[in-house]
């Protein structure tokens, strides 16, 4: 009978807690461009997200989501949001070979904020992978 009564008592639904606006004035945009989707994370400058987007969420599927209009229609959708919590400018850092790398940067300006850096980190191998055996005659 009490453990029915203390489980009962556990069950109550608490208010939510609003979760508190953080303002952030300085931050970093990684877009990750690839061959099927263009991925934009805005962060602060310890690394935490405080906006994103990608090509996918912004309603495009299949072979349009690797367009550059996609990416700068996700561009603007995550800088939208990072203006909102107060964001002004921000560094860009690109990586990927995709075809929304130059539109994602046009889409965050356009958005309201100011680039001051843009980086280009797209891995490059310095000498490729083993080669396979040659072929014997």
């Amino acid at each position: 009978m009490a453990k029915q009564e203390q489980q009962q008592g556990m069950n109550k639904i608490l208010p939510k807690k609003k979760k508190a606006m953080r303002s952030v004035a300085v931050g970093v945009a990684h877009i990750k461009a690839t061959f099927n989707n263009t991925i934009i994370s805005i962060t602060d400058m310890a690394g935490n997200v405080v906006a994103w987007s990608s090509a996918g969420r912004a309603g495009f599927s299949g072979s349009k989501k690797s367009s550059a209009f996609a990416a700068t229609v996700a561009a603007q959708a995550a800088g939208k949001d990072a203006v909102a919590m107060g964001m002004k400018e921000c560094e860009v850092n690109l990586t990927g070979p995709g075809a929304g790398r130059e539109t994602a940067v046009r889409g965050i300006q356009s958005a309201g904020l100011m680039v001051t850096i843009i980086r280009d980190k797209t891995p490059v191998p310095h000498n490729g992978c083993r080669a396979r055996k040659r072929r014997r005659c």
